[in-house]
């Protein structure tokens, strides 16, 4: 049965109603850290029995935490942060939702109204600097605004593309008194009086006739999935028709696992560090339908050699994403889900033999090489063995840096919405506290966290929060003393000067996670090192495996900041 809130007695304070408010949309889980100008806040979700609290150590992670919920979930996530640093820390996280899509509600603290302008202590201009980072930004002057500015931010959030938003909320505002003698109606009744707006301006029945006929007449056609595939949860929908026409599938980074990897239409992710063959089969092909993709700089390289002999069709949710990077012979504003449903309505079976013959070609022309994969404790060698070694259905989630790649080319994904990576903003800490947060989302899954020294350090803080509550957390950290990926790009593309991506004296990383209280082994001192990793991977709870790897070990191939994909540096 659904969860219907405990009554609250009006009148009551602005707080009471946030968390009334929050419990009619199905918040059941909010992560944050406490402060001056939230008090009342943590005061009225003390007397709620629907909603958990979970502290981390950082107001960032406490973003990262809502991430993982709301990618999980497709249900905005919410975090919570006092005024000042608590806001100031907390945006990284905030940019990072934006970029990627993620719906997130933050709700900060501020100084009461009074002191507004004033300098008050840990004053700062939320909103002044939230507002290019989120998809919408709301003040709260009264209480009785908050009747509409929650139920509204979540439909914000949730509708679309999605995004974060951020409802700034005066300290005097959560103890202002709520006169009123009737409760809001439950969250349902208030959005049904709001629909969401979607862009569906361009999507009528003869955009997807014409899309229809471009590919039947096209020879050489390429599907091309981002990650709003993910969001608009269309991905076995993108297989349905990628099977149907006989037509290969290149997916983002963010879309990885939309056809399993051993598929036979499944050609893996384009562009800086993809395998050749995929980036020269999207040189060749006639026809690029781009669906949820925004033809990110990371997959096209230069844009203009980017897919330059093929036409474009280009679907996307975002209306403003139409025509920004690559000019396309047909835009269609819509979401991916609706879009595919009217692709598969009007297609027929189709094979191609002589497309996808030359792809074979290229493919062991340009094979996607993996140097000493059978070796443990290697880039390639650690993440096919744990994938190997791991449940099917676990959720996955990394940082960002050389081990991010290593295991994009090399996981055997089998299904996208269980993939968490930072992909526009390329956050280095997001790993740890978003597997934290899948974990809470799915409490009897396996989360594996992808992680490097570098990344591990920016938030080695969360191990305290996975300890104390002791979930399911397996760290795989690909420990080579080093920023791997600034130190690769000054040794290829820099001279060889390694200034600053080399750490002098490394930690003790297992040393550390015990003395968080998270149990760790490290694989380098390992007699039985495969028993070993499989042994932590079975165990339930947390746990860190530590990875030797050698600084010199590259991410390859690598396409040059600024240059073409087909300019890729390879392995040897």
């Amino acid at each position: 049965m659904p969860f219907r809130p405990e009554p609250i007695e009006p009148p009551c304070n602005g707080a009471e109603l946030i968390v009334h408010l929050l419990e009619q949309q199905g918040v059941r889980i909010i992560a944050g850290i406490p402060g001056g100008t939230l008090l009342p806040l943590y005061e009225a979700l003390g007397n709620s029995s629907a909603i958990a609290h979970v502290l981390p150590r950082h107001e960032q992670a406490a973003g990262f935490i809502a991430q993982g919920i709301a990618r999980i979930t497709g249900k905005a996530g919410v975090c919570l942060a006092t005024s000042g640093p608590g806001v100031t820390n907390i945006i990284t996280a905030i940019a990072d939702a934006k970029l990627d899509s993620v719906p997130l509600i933050c709700i900060a603290g501020q100084v009461p109204t009074h002191l507004i302008g004033t300098d008050a202590f840990q004053e700062v201009r939320t909103i002044e600097m939230v507002r290019p980072i989120t998809k919408a930004c709301f003040f709260v002057q009264r209480a009785e605004e908050l009747v509409r500015v929650i139920p509204e931010a979540f439909r914000i959030a949730e509708s679309g593309r999605p995004g974060p938003v951020l409802i700034d909320i005066p300290k005097n505002v959560q103890m202002q008194r709520w006169e009123h003698s009737v409760l809001p109606e439950t969250a349902a009744s208030l959005t049904a009086q709001q629909p969401a707006a979607q862009t569906h301006r361009s999507a009528s029945a003869i955009h997807f006739d014409r899309a229809i006929e471009m590919i039947d007449h096209s020879s050489r056609p390429v599907l091309y999935v981002g990650g709003g595939v993910v969001k608009a949860r269309a991905h076995e929908l993108v297989r349905e028709l990628a099977q149907r026409l006989d037509i290969p599938v290149v997916t983002t980074l963010m879309a990885l696992g939309t056809l399993a990897s051993e598929h036979r239409l499944n050609l893996g992710m384009p562009g800086m560090h993809a395998a050749r063959y995929t980036n020269r089969v999207i040189d060749e092909c006639d026809l690029l339908i781009a669906i949820g993709a925004r033809f990110d700089d990371r997959a096209t390289g230069t844009p203009e050699h980017f897919a330059a002999r093929a036409r474009i069709i280009h679907i996307d949710v975002d209306e403003r994403e139409l025509g920004k990077i690559k000019q396309p012979a047909l835009a269609i504003a819509c979401d991916a889900h609706t879009a595919l449903t009217e692709l598969l309505r009007r297609t027929s079976p189709a094979q191609r033999p002589a497309w996808l013959s030359r792809i074979r070609q290229l493919r062991a022309a340009y094979p996607l090489r993996m140097p000493r994969v059978h070796e443990l404790c290697s880039p390639y060698g650690i993440v096919r063995a744990v994938s190997e070694l791991a449940p099917r259905d676990c959720l996955i989630t990394t940082d960002v840096g050389q081990h991010q790649m290593w295991v994009a080319q090399a996981f055997a994904f089998s299904r996208p919405d269980r993939w968490l990576t930072s992909g526009g903003l390329g956050t280095m800490g997001f790993g740890l506290p978003a597997a934290i947060g899948a974990v809470l989302a799915q409490p009897d899954a396996t989360a594996l966290c992808f992680t490097g020294d570098g990344s591990l350090q920016m938030n080695i803080q969360e191990l305290a929060t996975l300890a104390e509550l002791n979930l399911d957390v397996k760290i795989i950290l690909l420990d080579n003393a080093a920023l791997g990926l600034v130190r690769q790009q000054q040794e290829l593309f820099h001279r060889r000067r390694f200034v600053a991506s080399q750490y002098e004296q490394p930690p003790r990383f297992t040393a550390i996670a015990e003395a968080f209280g998270v149990p760790a082994i490290d694989l380098g001192r390992s007699a039985a090192p495969r028993a070993a990793l499989a042994a932590a991977l079975r165990e339930k709870g947390p746990m860190l495996v530590r990875v030797p790897i050698d600084a010199s070990e590259h991410a390859l191939p690598m396409v040059k900041p600024g240059a073409a994909n087909s300019e890729a540096v390879d392995h040897a």
